[in-house]
C-alpha cells in the first residue's frame, strides 16, 4: 500500500467559502487563506476517512527539511493530524500559530 496519493485539485474552502487553485508543485490539503482542511484521509490522498470533519490549525512546528509544519485538530472527532506549509500560505496567520505552540 502507497503511504501518499497524489491529488491536486482546486476545492472551495469549506470554513471560509474561498476558492483554492491547485498546488502545482504537489498535493494542496488546506485552505492558504484561512489554514483549515477537512479530516478526509487515512493515509495521505487517500480520501478513505469517514469523518470529514474541520481541521482546525492550532500549532505550528518547525521541521529543518521540511520547514513549516501546521498541526490540525479535528473539531468533529478530536485527531491531530500535521501537513507541511504550502508556499502560498497567509504567513500572518502561520506567525500566530507559531505564538501558540
Amino acid at each position: 500500500m502507497r503511504n501518499f496519493t497524489v491529488i491536486d485539485e482546486e476545492f472551495i474552502c469549506s470554513n471560509c467559502g474561498k476558492k483554492v487553485e491547485k498546488l502545482g508543485y504537489s498535493c494542496r490539503n488546506h485552505c492558504p487563506y484561512c489554514l483549515h482542511s477537512l479530516h478526509v484521509d487515512v493515509m495521505p490522498g487517500d480520501r478513505a476517512e469517514n469523518c470529514h470533519g474541520d481541521l482546525e490549525p492550532i500549532g505550528l512546528e518547525i521541521n529543518n527539511k521540511k520547514g513549516y509544519i501546521i498541526i490540525f485538530k479535528c473539531k468533529k472527532c478530536g485527531a491531530i493530524r500535521k501537513n507541511k506549509a504550502a508556499e502560498d500560505d497567509n504567513m500572518d496567520l502561520i506567525i500566530k500559530l507559531s505564538s501558540k505552540h
